[in-house]
């Protein structure tokens, strides 16, 4: 893999995994065009770098979620949990996120061959999961606006939204998608779905980042400056992509996505059963 080829993966990287396309597909479908096999450890610096975007991005968020989640550890040592839970909504928070969580854990320690051998099937598998992704993503954008935000969301919400994270770990269904649709199925307001969304991207994006960080070491070889490059390229690129997914997403609708990942979808199924891919 050249500097090039690095850079050009590592912006797609950056704006899929934040953009409701899906990282994953476009990641299958861009080393198949390129001709190139990330290494682990690439895909470990990918990982590293969207999940620095998204904590620089919501690094306020972040803080006071931190911080809240401490103090409401005291208020369970001090008998008085339920009522700090209620009191501040960024205990509630910090709790509905793990909560959210567990879905996508359970499914990615309980299923990972089975998903692993969906990403390395045919690419007829991730063109079908666009299709998916475009579809639930137009019906979301038809659905009445909601009014539920930071200060009202509850557990039913919150663990919904986690069902559509964990099924997203599918090759072609986008995580930020599947998230952002499920939020405003169920009444989430626009700019609290996106935020959710992102922010509950980052114990998954951590926990792949986990997993793979034993293969950090074999990019430190002759191929290291490409690596950090695309590394780089998906931080800027991440950052951007939740940038304009926060402002789109509150001025315009998101059929483009639709439009896009059904577009997408039929270039890849075509492609792949010409053997272009």
């Amino acid at each position: 893999m050249d500097i090039i080829q690095a850079v050009i993966i590592g912006i797609i990287q950056g704006l899929t995994e934040f953009l409701p396309v899906s990282s994953s597909a476009h990641l299958v479908f861009i080393q198949k065009l390129l001709g190139v096999e990330s290494s682990l450890a690439f895909d470990t610096f990918l990982h590293l770098g969207t999940l620095i975007a998204v904590m620089w991005f919501f690094r306020w968020d972040i803080y006071k979620m931190l911080k809240s989640w401490w103090l409401s550890i005291g208020d369970l040592l001090h008998g008085r949990f339920k009522e700090g839970f209620y009191e501040d909504p960024y205990k509630r928070l910090a709790w509905y996120v793990i909560l959210a969580t567990i879905p996508v854990g359970l499914v990615g320690v309980l299923f990972e061959d089975s998903v692993d051998a969906l990403f390395s099937g045919a690419l007829y598998v991730p063109a079908f999961f666009l299709f998916v992704t475009g579809t639930i993503l137009y019906l979301s954008q038809r659905m009445p606006s909601g009014d539920i935000n930071y200060n009202t969301i509850t557990k039913k919400e919150a663990l919904f939204m986690g069902l559509g994270q964990a099924c997203a770990i599918l090759p072609g269904l986008s995580r930020s998608g599947t998230t952002i649709a499920a939020g405003l199925t169920i009444g989430l307001n626009k700019e609290f779905a996106a935020k959710f969304s992102f922010i509950l991207s980052i114990p998954a994006i951590l926990g792949a980042f986990i997993l793979q960080i034993k293969d950090i070491g074999s990019a430190m070889d002759a191929n290291f400056l490409p690596v950090l490059l695309g590394f780089v390229a998906s931080i800027i690129a991440g950052y951007l992509a939740i940038k304009w997914m926060l402002d789109l997403i509150q001025n315009k609708s998101l059929d483009i996505f639709s439009y896009y990942c059904w577009l997408m979808g039929i270039i890849v199924f075509m492609g792949s059963i010409a053997h272009i891919f």
